[in-house]
């Protein structure tokens, strides 16, 4: 069961999805810090007997982005999951005034908005039961797949299963890069951790996204998900240095992933048409290889023609992605206990 005492309350995307703030306890520079997680439960009659009735799942979204993935919540839920996704702190609607969009200067702070978000949907630390009753399922996206990774390794047996969608695992300038860079960008990070760095997004990504017709509507997309993403920080810059770094040292995260990715990369610096069939954020490549030192059961799923969201690729590959997913559930979650 989901806390309790937890106010939930209609969402911007509307019916069936509420939504909840929760509280971190943490002062910030505009304020207290929050998280937000956004629910979708399936009639608990229809799922009374469906395959994963006994699943809850909790979705984290990638750099400069928020929950808006409508299409991926009914895959689960209409096979019987209870579906969450957590918008983080100086996200999307934990976004406040005053805040530095995306900020955060260790990967591993973002374990009290997880936890938060876990107490909210019963799965809470305190409740040790929680795991007996429901089994729970990770899913993340580019940066929030690194951070969920990174969770899982340090959090043995509370998940039962992880799907990585286009996971961050790697800098996209590969390993020998990262090391190169990192302690250059590990100093500015001392000096001035809020500091401006130059723009690295030119709007490709979100365009392909535009002629794909992946994109959600409404006047929050310009604030929670501006089409040259926000402006990037040393201090935020070294702590996904730093988790690429604990990739590459290998982790187990301790259950079945699945890590899914494009077939293909196509490097943003100038606008090409193939943008809207292959991914122009990650090296998908190098992905690949890092996707093999996250656990000792990983596969990796390459959707031919997706997007660095394969879930928001145009309708053939999108329908690739959702039948392997469908495949690897069933092979993986789908059994009840």
């Amino acid at each position: 069961m989901a806390g309790p005492s937890q106010e939930w309350v209609p969402d911007v995307l509307g019916k069936p999805f509420t939504r909840s703030t929760l509280p971190l306890g943490i002062e910030g520079e505009g304020g207290p810090l929050v998280a937000t997680v956004v629910r979708s439960i399936p009639n608990p009659l229809t799922a009374l007997f469906a395959p994963l009735r006994d699943v809850d799942v909790l979705y984290v979204h990638g750099w400069s982005d928020y929950f808006f993935q409508t299409e991926l919540a009914r895959f689960w839920t209409s096979r019987g999951a209870r579906f969450f996704a957590l918008d983080l702190r100086r996200y999307g609607r934990s976004l406040r005034p005053g805040q530095q969009p995306g900020y955060i200067d260790a990967l591993d702070d973002y374990d009290a908005d997880i936890e938060a978000a876990l107490a909210a949907m019963g799965h809470g630390e305190a409740m040790t039961d929680a795991p007996a009753r429901r089994r729970l399922v990770l899913l993340g996206h580019s940066t929030g797949g690194l951070t969920l990774t990174l969770w899982a390794a340090r959090h043995a047996g509370r998940a039962a299963a992880l799907v990585l969608n286009s996971p961050w695992l790697e800098l996209q300038l590969g390993a020998i890069g990262r090391q190169a860079l990192a302690p250059l960008v590990d100093i500015r990070a001392r000096l001035d951790p809020h500091g401006v760095q130059p723009a690295v997004d030119f709007g490709f990504y979100t365009r392909a996204q535009d002629e794909v017709g992946s994109l959600p509507a409404g006047p929050e997309r310009a604030t929670w998900r501006p089409d040259r993403g926000f402006p990037t920080a040393p201090g935020w810059l070294a702590a996904v240095l730093d988790g690429h770094r604990r990739i590459a040292s290998g982790v187990e995260v301790g259950c079945p992933a699945l890590v899914m990715l494009s077939t293909r990369s196509t490097p943003p610096l100038t606008w090409k048409e193939s943008m809207t069939s292959s991914d122009s954020v990650l090296v998908v490549d190098d992905i690949a290889r890092a996707a093999t030192r996250i656990g000792s059961l990983v596969t990796v799923a390459r959707i031919d023609g997706a997007i660095h969201d394969v879930f928001l690729s145009r309708p053939e590959p999108r329908a690739a992605a959702y039948r392997a997913l469908d495949r690897w559930v069933a092979g993986y979650v789908g059994h009840a206990r």
